[in-house]
């Protein structure tokens, strides 16, 4: 994995926004329509093409497919593997549920939007496994060709998968006798993904929003203990499923939900922090752009990373049309430089994806490009102060 050797480089979460036309075609099928697969297939490796140039073109250093060729950063594994069967309602969020009022105006939000929602996801209830092995590569290959096929490139590239754990608390067991064994087989299935992102060529993001996430919504009601275990079972079943690959090949991305709210009943960052730090990968994925979390940087020089680690810092919110200024982006990633201690293991990024789920985004498609190239520009203000020469 690359490292800010004399600028500092940009990447970004992985979910960009995703063509209208390719968005229905999801929701459709969410809803239980049948949609012909070629037609979903061609509209996914078209959108793919289109913003591998977008990132380009907006400067981004290290980028990825946008996650496409899915309709949700993890709701795409109940196509590629077995086990999966009937909806359940997930519990909303803590903190949506203290304010009525704001709740009520979310709803009526999203009651007007073409989405995939990720709150009704499926069940499980049979043994999880992978259908097909070619599946795993699938992304990956075709990612490769549409670089191959142009004469700019990225100065690195990456391909994300999700964590065990976000599966297991999104999709209700109905199957396995204990959670352990539930994350022993999502994990062992993912396997196939991650080793086929990283022989190919790519550096592999562990999507894990659940390792704060879940403290506000499936363990919402339980005692503190509960949750940390679940997030040490979490952490040990993805060192164990990417047990094959070198620990520079990967990075994490941890958050507490990509959604405009009130964010109230986050876990703070250093409580979980020395569990998510036990995590076997190069580096970290987090966000400080919001202004929720955008103190907890300075968790990382009380208890820091290892040496070998890169933080990819978030300093461009995903859930406002605010357009940071370049200056702002500069001055979060140079205060990042002095948390850390060394701008070569600083990059730029953003909190988290601009469309997690086919159609959720709240930020205009225009106005993510434009954040990008902020993003680009900041990291260039930034550089000129780093790294002098």
């Amino acid at each position: 994995m690359k490292h800010s050797t004399d600028r500092i480089l940009t990447t970004h979460t992985g979910s960009l926004p995703r063509p209208a036309a390719l968005v229905k075609l999801y929701a459709r099928r969410g809803d239980g329509e049948a949609v012909n697969d070629g037609e979903i297939e061609a509209a996914g490796r078209a959108a793919m093409e289109a913003v591998v140039d977008k990132q380009l073109a907006a400067g981004i250093d290290i980028g990825n497919n946008g996650e496409q060729q899915r309709e949700g950063f993890f709701l795409y594994v109940q196509r590629r593997m077995s086990g999966f069967g009937d909806r359940w309602k997930r519990f909303s969020r803590a903190d949506i549920e203290q304010f009525p009022e704001y709740k009520a105006a979310m709803e009526a939000a999203a009651g007007t939007k073409v989405a995939v929602s990720n709150f009704a996801p499926p069940k499980v209830t049979g043994a999880i496994r992978y259908l097909d092995p070619a599946l795993a590569a699938s992304e990956a290959i075709e990612f490769k060709a549409a670089l191959a096929a142009r004469k700019q490139h990225f100065t690195e590239a990456f391909l994300t998968a999700p964590s065990p754990g976000i599966i297991a608390a999104a999709c209700k067991n109905e199957f396995y006798d204990t959670e352990e064994a539930y994350l022993d087989a999502l994990g062992e299935a993912l396997r196939m993904e991650y080793e086929a992102v990283v022989a190919n060529g790519f550096v592999l993001q562990i999507d894990c929003p659940d390792l704060a996430l879940e403290g506000h919504v499936s363990f919402h009601d339980e005692p503190d203990a509960k949750y940390m275990a679940f997030i040490e079972r979490v952490v040990n079943a993805i060192n164990k499923a990417t047990r094959n690959i070198p620990r520079d090949r990967m990075r994490m991305h941890v958050c507490w939900g990509n959604y405009e709210g009130p964010h109230t009943c986050d876990v703070p960052l250093r409580k979980i922090w020395p569990v998510i730090r036990q995590t076997n990968v190069g580096g970290f994925v987090l966000p400080f752009a919001n202004s929720r979390h955008a103190h907890e940087i300075k968790v990382l020089r009380e208890m820091p990373m290892a040496d070998d680690q890169v933080l990819v810092a978030g300093v461009i919110d995903t859930v406002n049309n605010f357009v940071e200024h370049p200056e702002t982006v500069a001055d979060r990633l140079e205060r990042a430089a002095r948390e850390i201690g060394d701008p070569s293991r600083v990059m730029g990024g953003t909190d988290c994806g601009f469309d997690s789920s086919a159609g959720a985004g709240r930020v205009a498609n225009d106005v993510v490009w434009a954040k990008m190239r902020s993003l680009s520009e900041g990291a260039k203000l930034a550089s000129e102060r780093l790294f002098k020469h």
